[in-house]
């Protein structure tokens, strides 16, 4: 199928050369070009703009939050170069309000529109292994089904309406957030009476809580390992802002996202930008003052 890819950041290279893989005829652009060259070695097209990229029978994008896909698709006219009948399949965390938005404008110009955000991070992208929340009409969801199944190990259908799987995301994301911060004020409490992150979270990661989630960020937070960023603790504060948005939207209290945004808000005041949100449990020791009282 001939196929393009925006956003060629850390997941979306690793998506995209999966395409490539999968014996699609790939065009791919990024705003800065030097990411193309990596998916140009395996057999790519680089695009100069992004409407050259936008002409196959389906438009993948990985963008990395609302304003950079209003920018490329709103106000920058991409959905205006696209041709109708075809499909975007948008794998961008966004917001439920922009969600909608797409959604009109898409169908305004008979386009298709998929949201298909990830699970996963970019190692689990790169080996194919991603769970993909999907949702739109079911006409487009059934041509973009093919390209999807090339990076998943599992697509999970939520229906027609777009922002469904929008708010799947955000919600579990949340939940995520809500993973590490636990992890962080327990291990900090440990800490506090000799036990190390290290040995507490082994503990916890074979027994109670032997679940992915907890075992990899109980593992990069027991070995203090946030760079480099599987994701970043901005897009972490990013998220939980858009999970209260939504929240907010159909007056649903989620009480524990003011605390959480409250430490990503705390680690970004203490110019933590680039490092893993795992690293929330850098602010749970310094709330305890460990370092200072010399605790493990």
């Amino acid at each position: 199928m001939k196929v393009g890819f925006i956003g060629l950041g850390a997941m979306g290279s690793a998506m995209a050369s999966n395409l490539i893989a999968a014996g699609h005829a790939l065009t791919v652009w990024n705003r800065s070009p030097d990411a193309a060259e990596p998916l140009a070695a395996l057999g790519a097209k680089v695009a100069r703009t992004a409407d050259r990229a936008a002409q196959g029978e389906v438009l993948h994008s990985m963008l990395a939050n609302d304003a950079a896909v209003r920018a490329v698709f709103l106000d920058g006219g991409l959905l205006d170069a696209m041709e109708p009948g075809s499909v975007h399949v948008n794998h961008a965390t966004i917001s439920v309000a922009l969600a909608r938005e797409l959604a009109a404008a898409h169908a305004e110009r008979g386009i298709g529109y998929v949201a298909a955000p990830v699970f996963g991070r970019p190692d689990v992208a790169a080996a194919a292994r991603l769970n993909i929340v999907v949702a739109g009409a079911a006409s487009a969801v059934r041509k973009a089904t093919p390209l999807l199944e090339a990076l998943a190990a599992r697509l999970w259908p939520l229906g027609e309406a777009p922002e469904r799987a929008n708010v799947v995301k955000l919600a579990g994301n949340f939940m995520l957030a809500a993973a590490i911060e636990s992890m962080a004020e327990a291990s900090a409490l440990t800490r506090a009476y000799g036990v190390s992150a290290a040995d507490f979270l082994e503990v916890m990661t074979s027994t109670l809580f032997a679940a992915p989630a907890y075992q990899g960020y109980g593992k990069l937070i027991a070995e203090q390992r946030y760079k480099p960023a599987g994701f970043a603790l901005p897009l972490g504060f990013k998220d939980v802002g858009l999970a209260q948005a939504a929240a907010e939207t159909e007056r649903v209290p989620l009480p524990f996202a003011g605390v959480l945004r409250d430490s990503l808000l705390e680690a970004l005041a203490a110019g933590d930008e680039d490092v893993d949100w795992s690293a929330l449990a850098e602010v749970a020791a310094r709330r305890a003052r460990l370092d200072e009282r010399g605790k493990g």
